[in-house]
């Protein structure tokens, strides 16, 4: 480990470490540290769903991991409308705690796909399994159109 000399005192290094470091740690305004936190809050807030289209639903899925069904709500609005939210709560912090690192994610996300023409909104169905939650949408069968055939005279 090497020593780097700082107008704040004397700062540690290793090299081989992944924290970045801030030269305006401890100071009053928005930190290197502080924005990397507010991240952290949004990819929480930004959750990744993937949709895929069968040929019998819609089928959403989203890695949650960590939150418990009751931690979920997923509902339709307006009969055209997925929503699917939630809330990671922060870890309660004790006085004498110390923390090294802050990675894990917390805080709400709230996301919502318009629903195609073809779906049965009435028969959606969501399940938690290990973190993940899958809703599946059905979709109702396409009538095709009758097609007469028409003679043709002459």
């Amino acid at each position: 480990m090497s020593i780097i000399p700082s107008f704040f005192g004397r700062r540690s290094y290793d090299p081989f470490s992944l924290d970045l470091w801030d030269p305006f740690d401890g100071f009053p305004f928005n930190s290197l540290a502080t924005a990397n936190r507010n991240s952290e809050t949004a990819a929480f807030a930004n959750t990744q769903i993937d949709w895929k289209e069968t040929p019998e639903a819609h089928v959403f899925k989203a890695d949650l991991p960590g939150l418990k069904k009751e931690e979920v709500k997923v509902e339709v609005e307006e009969g055209k409308v997925l929503q699917i939210s939630g809330e990671r709560s922060k870890e309660s912090e004790e006085k004498n705690d110390k923390w090294h690192r802050i990675e894990r994610s917390s805080g709400k996300f709230l996301r919502r796909f318009r629903l195609p023409e073809n779906s049965k909104v009435e028969e959606v169905k969501a399940a938690m399994e290990n973190g993940v939650l899958t809703v599946t949408v059905p979709k109702q069968e396409v009538k095709k159109p009758d097609v007469k055939g028409i003679e043709i005279s002459g």
